[in-house]
């Protein structure tokens, strides 16, 4: 009876001891170790057509402020720095400017690594096994589409550190979109002395967006896949063509989604969709209404948002 509860007593205090191995433990380390340490990775961006792009991310903390540089390697290149809130964009013929912003604008899902928890009611996440990738020991983490209308996530981290290792974007089928290969990581105790030749008083000056004013709520989207939801609305001006057109943005966190709503002739456009690796451009004409959505999401996802869209007449 003795041996029996002291089995008992040890195996419950084995499974107290353990570490927490769920999904969002993992997902909260990953968001916290982009946040706090010092790091170097250097990463390529796969398409499934062969092209790729290199990019060198460094990240640190000084004085108490995150520091962030990014930086496309190939070509005439590509430099953002972020001090704190202040967003600086260096571009081969454009003028430097700075954006008032907490994150990157990169090739990396900014709210997947920053906020996960914001994405729970659109993926659920799942643990799946260790592996090794870049040469070193990683988790894996399965992200899936709650409904199943949008593409499916892998995701490795550090084992040690909860830092990235890669990320694949996947097909309804399990085919690789893209993938985002980690092929070095360095953290280190001090920043990189990178950042100690910044000098924030000389950065660009911050520009404002110009904010249009939002239309009114002519339009009525009656279906969006879970958790996705608008989160603006005005007017665009088409670039082909000049026209303005009435814009609305869709996001679920992961990926955002655009359409475009403009009033056209009767027989004046052509249904049909253009794939390009994980981005599908879809045009629906319905009656006297071209509805455009472009956006990295199925082509049918994106024909039922299209076919949802309603046209409300405003009141006299």
């Amino acid at each position: 009876m003795r041996r029996w509860l002291w089995c008992v007593v040890f195996s419950c205090f084995s499974v107290v001891a353990q570490p927490d191995d769920s999904a969002q433990a993992w997902m909260d380390k990953m968001a916290a170790a982009l946040k706090q340490l010092n790091y170097q990775i250097s990463f390529v961006l796969v398409q499934p057509n062969g092209g790729f792009e290199p990019y060198l991310w460094r990240h640190a903390i000084e004085d108490g402020v995150e520091v962030e540089h990014l930086s496309l390697q190939n070509g005439p290149g590509r430099e953002i720095v972020r001090i704190g809130d202040l967003v600086s964009y260096f571009e081969p013929n454009v003028p430097a400017y700075s954006i008032r912003s907490t994150s990157i604008n990169g090739p990396l899902p900014v709210t997947l690594f920053r906020q996960p928890e914001l994405l729970n009611n659109s993926y659920d996440f799942v643990v799946v096994g260790r592996s090794r990738v870049a040469g070193r020991s990683a988790q894996q983490i399965r992200i899936v589409s709650k409904d199943r209308s949008r593409y499916g996530y892998n995701l490795w981290l550090d084992q040690d550190t909860g830092l990235l290792l890669k990320l694949d974007m996947m097909n309804l089928q399990g085919e690789p979109l893209e993938q985002v290969q980690v092929t070095s990581l360095h953290v280190t105790p001090e920043p990189d002395e990178y950042f100690s030749r910044i000098e924030a008083e000389k950065m660009p000056d911050v520009v404002l967006l110009n904010e249009a004013e939002p239309v009114p709520g002519r339009w009525k989207v009656n279906w969006l896949p879970a958790g996705m939801v608008e989160v603006r609305r005005d007017m665009h001006r088409l670039p082909l063509t000049g026209k303005m057109v009435d814009y609305i943005m869709l996001s679920d966190g992961l990926i955002d989604v655009s359409l475009y709503l403009q009033a056209v002739e009767p027989g004046a456009s052509e249904n049909g969709w253009l794939k390009y690796g994980a981005n599908t451009l879809l045009s629906l004409q319905k009656g006297p209404l071209e509805i455009t959505v472009v956006g990295k999401l199925p082509p049918q996802t994106a024909n039922a948002i299209a076919n949802s869209v309603q046209y409300i007449e405003a009141p006299q």
